[in-house]
């Protein structure tokens, strides 16, 4: 068995946000937990990027009371942005830091709104644009790099809750990613000479947008025929030209060579991904190995590729590739030198009937065992989708013989745009059913003991962890949600703006579908339930709030029920310290195994 802490002490890079490259190729600045907090670091970067390329070891950059995390370097070099967060409730700071003092400078020291920690330097390195829900949406501002939040400037704001912006290499654009309708995305392109604003392609489908080095294009990607490809947008005839895809893959995150000639992008092949570089010589093709590819960038010099890889035996961590050998340099070492000879199990892509027969995806491990003792893990979002990447909990639980199915249930991203929304205005309905017979086809296989199938999951897949207690009991033996919700109507008012637009366009109006939004709220069944049940939050999360946990123990009390909880102070939606972490994963593996190991 693989000793649970060992698991969750092993670092890991930051996946969700990017890493920066010096403009001048002399270092690469990363976000990495690897003393068990979230801190910058840095490494030099030789010269060469082939097989005689050296790294000097990363020198720690911040250190911050809370986690740190997106940095991106000024043009000329000179100073990072990036974003803090204190206590896990995701009012991100800006800081400043400068490497000619050493000093950090926080440009939002009386924050009392949310900034998204996605950041991006005017051309001269005078502004910064954020985004920021100051006014109760998140719009699109500009600060002064010299100033504090006095003089904060909104540039944008449609009333749809923004993610990102990227300043044009010209200065004279803005291109602004913002959620649109159901759970698309969309562009728009700001004149911030003019104030004139139009949407990319009229309004369709499109996120992640890269500007050419010139300025003239803008790359991203849109899955408005089903999955995503990527497009560039010309901008002085507004045209789009698409390139060069298989059509039921998805191409995304796109990014420009330093001499515009070349881009690069993920392809997503089932539960894998690689890199693909366009040229006008044709494609090539590159792989670190069988795993998750992520946040690919060309070197300043355009000789070499950086991305983040990770699998079910790899943390995530910082790779370069050579585009003219081929050669992969890994830059981080997450792993331990005593564990890289160890076993784990890797996930096999399957599916199984959903119980109207149609197929859902999932990843299976299988451990040897039958008719043993199995975990329905399920993912949140929920637009995202479980693949072959690094989860030290399914790797402890596999280790002790349990069998883990993990569902891409109707709902999740990675399928196509068909699949993606086809749990609309079903939320806790069919994604729930999905789930559930996942854990029936574990029985027919003899992959599982009936009594001794537990369910858990995290964020939503902490909500269908609820509605699966409720709405087939009959199926558990144990449940743990964690950082869950369980009631629409209490979790929307009290979530920030941006959420409740999600809601609003993926559940529809509360007053007028009340009753739906009654039905898919496991907090009005949970005398259904028939299992012992765990709910574990964080006092500061402001997508899942603890109150929705406590609500939820308290009724389950009253009714008799057995219920532990567990709750975090000074922690939010995804906990920030390796202490939390452990302690909640612990506590979640000890609870589980009272009922599948007794």
């Amino acid at each position: 068995m693989y000793r649970l802490e060992s698991l969750i002490r092993i670092p890991r890079l930051d996946n969700e946000y990017d890493f920066d490259i010096a403009p001048d190729g002399s270092s690469i600045v990363f976000s990495w937990n690897k003393t068990g907090r979230w801190e910058l670091y840095e490494r030099q970067l030789s010269a060469s990027s082939g097989e005689s390329a050296s790294f000097s070891d990363p020198r720690l950059l911040t250190e911050n009371s809370g986690g740190s995390f997106a940095a991106v370097s000024s043009p000329d070099g000179t100073r990072l942005a990036y974003a803090m967060d204190v206590d896990g409730s995701e009012n991100y700071h800006l800081l400043i830091f400068d490497r000619s003092t050493g000093r950090t400078r926080d440009l939002t020291p009386d924050v009392r709104f949310t900034l998204q920690p996605n950041f991006s330097w005017s051309p001269n390195g005078d502004q910064i644009a954020l985004v920021a829900d100051k006014d109760g949406c998140f719009d699109v501002y500009l600060i002064s790099t010299a100033d504090d939040f006095e003089g904060l400037k909104k540039v944008f704001g449609n009333g749809h809750p923004c993610w990102l912006a990227k300043w044009s290499p010209d200065g004279n654009w803005l291109a602004i990613d913002f959620e649109w309708h159901i759970s698309d995305r969309s562009i728009a392109l700001v004149n911030l000479t003019t104030g004139e604003t139009h949407q990319l392609g009229d309004g369709f489908s499109a996120k992640e947008p890269h500007w050419s080095p010139d300025g003239k294009s803008l790359a991203f990607c849109s899955d408005k025929d089903g999955f995503y490809k990527i497009g560039m947008y010309q901008i002085p005839d507004g045209q789009i030209r698409w390139l060069v895809g298989d059509v039921r893959t998805n191409y995304e995150t796109p990014a420009f060579s330093p001499d515009g000639r070349q881009v690069v992008g993920t392809r997503q092949r089932g539960a894998l991904t690689d890199l693909v570089v366009w040229s006008e010589n044709g494609i090539q093709v590159h792989a670190i190995g069988n795993g998750l590819h992520s946040h690919p960038r060309f070197s300043p010099d355009g000789d070499s590729i950086f991305c983040v890889f990770e699998n079910a035996a790899c943390p995530p961590d910082l790779w370069q590739i050579d585009l003219g050998t081929c050669f992969a340099n890994r830059i981080t070492h997450s792993l331990p030198p005593e564990m890289r000879d160890t076993n784990f199990v890797e996930p096999e892509e399957i599916t199984y009937p959903g119980m109207d027969g149609v197929p859902v995806p999932a990843m299976l491990y299988r451990t040897g065992h039958t008719d043993g003792p199995a975990v329905v893990c399920i993912h949140g979002g929920p637009t995202w989708y479980y693949s072959n990447f690094w989860y030290a909990f399914i790797a402890h639980c596999t280790s002790r013989g349990w069998t883990v199915l993990a569902p891409n249930y109707r709902g999740s991203s990675g399928y196509g745009r068909d699949w993606q929304n086809a749990a609309r205005f079903d939320y806790g309905g069919v994604d729930t059913r999905d789930v559930a017979a996942g854990a029936q086809w574990l029985i027919e296989q003899g992959l599982a003991d009936p009594e001794r199938i537990a369910v858990t999951g995290a964020s939503h897949g902490g909500y269908l962890t609820m509605t699966c207690l409720t709405q087939f009991p009959e199926l558990w033996a144990a449940g743990s949600a964690v950082v869950p919700f369980l009631n629409w109507f209490t979790a929307h008012e009290a979530s920030r703006r941006d959420l409740q637009h999600w809601d609003f366009e993926n559940m529809g109006d509360p007053h007028q579908r009340e009753g739906l939004w009654r039905e898919r709220s496991p907090f009005f069944f949970l005398d259904q339930i028939r299992a012992p049940v765990q709910l574990m939050c964080g006092a500061n999360d402001p997508r899942c709030p603890a109150s929705e946990s406590i609500a939820a123990r308290d009724k389950l009390v009253e009714l008799g029920k057995p219920v532990e909880l567990i709750l975090y102070e000074g922690e939010g939606h995804g906990f920030l310290k390796i202490e939390t972490v452990l302690d909640s994963e612990r506590k979640r593996v000890e609870f589980l195994a009272r009922a599948l190991e007794t």
